[in-house]
């Protein structure tokens, strides 16, 4: 019996250390994998827009980068090759060092690399929805503190030859005139007043869903048909939810608030700009 008991115990130790070293290597090892993609997929659009990251003053544009190229409007994200880098996404509130290229496609692969467009979904600034998931534990958890934002936190994108500057839609807002007057604080107050109303009244900033609930990349979430040029200009950023598990989604929805050119030496005020 107490053989037994010993084996028993061995084994359980075993398994211990199994399990720590798996976790080790989800959380760290794959840290430095997505790192090292990540840090290539950065140089690559840093070399794509010029290495001044100054369109305009390298001569590339969405009109003349060709059809493959980041911000081309001859394809878009939707024909770019899965994991192809095409813009970048900083989030103020976490630090002035949070940057990621954002890549085409969400394969297992591309999402090593960094946060990915879902395909299928419109591109940065179209009426619609433009979705990108990312993980948030392990390969470089680009979206672990997504459930920190709140109202009116800024998502910057960097395409190539423009700033998207999107706003997280109101959090647990008790009613549509609560939603309203928080979205102002913002937002112009005729965006404010739609964003939280008729086909978007109850789309909550932060909000947890089922895996299963993919209507919240929807181009209305939660409102099932095709995009059209009527739509408000929204992102949607996914992750798992909790941490460490799948069990679960963690969903943040923001409108566009308003674009700039990217222009040498320029960066919008939400970054530092003046």
């Amino acid at each position: 019996m107490r053989r037994a008991a010993g084996v028993l115990g061995e084994a359980l130790v075993t398994l211990g250390v199994v399990l720590a070293m798996f976790v080790a290597y989800q959380v760290w090892w794959t840290d430095l994998d997505a790192a090292r993609a990540q840090s290539a997929a950065d140089l690559e659009l840093d070399r794509r827009w010029g290495a001044s990251d100054n369109p305009r003053e390298s001569g590339l544009n969405a009109e003349d980068a060709g059809p493959d190229a980041p911000g081309s409007t001859a394809r878009g994200p939707g024909g770019l090759t899965e994991g192809t880098a095409f813009a970048r996404l900083y989030i103020p509130a976490f630090g002035s060092d949070y940057r990621f290229a954002v890549v085409a496609g969400t394969g297992d692969a591309a999402l090593e690399i960094g946060p990915g467009h879902y395909t299928g979904t419109q591109a940065p600034g179209e009426p619609g929805n433009f979705a990108v998931a990312g993980h948030r534990v392990g390969r470089g958890a680009p979206f672990n503190d997504l459930d920190a934002l709140r109202t009116c936190d800024a998502l910057v994108y960097a395409t190539a030859d423009q700033w998207l500057i999107y706003r997280v839609l109101p959090v647990d807002a008790p009613d549509p005139v609560s939603a309203r007057d928080r979205a102002a604080g913002c937002l112009p107050a005729e965006l404010a007043a739609r964003a939280t109303s008729g086909r978007y009244e109850g789309l909550s900033g932060v909000s947890v869903v089922r895996p299963e609930d993919v209507w919240v990349i929807d181009a209305v979430p939660g409102r099932a048909g095709p995009a059209s040029p009527d739509l408000l200009p929204l992102t949607t950023l996914t992750t798992c939810h909790p941490q460490y598990s799948a069990a679960e989604r963690l969903v943040v929805h923001a409108v566009l608030e308003r674009t700039e050119p990217r222009v040498a030496g320029s960066v919008p005020a939400e970054l530092g700009g003046r």
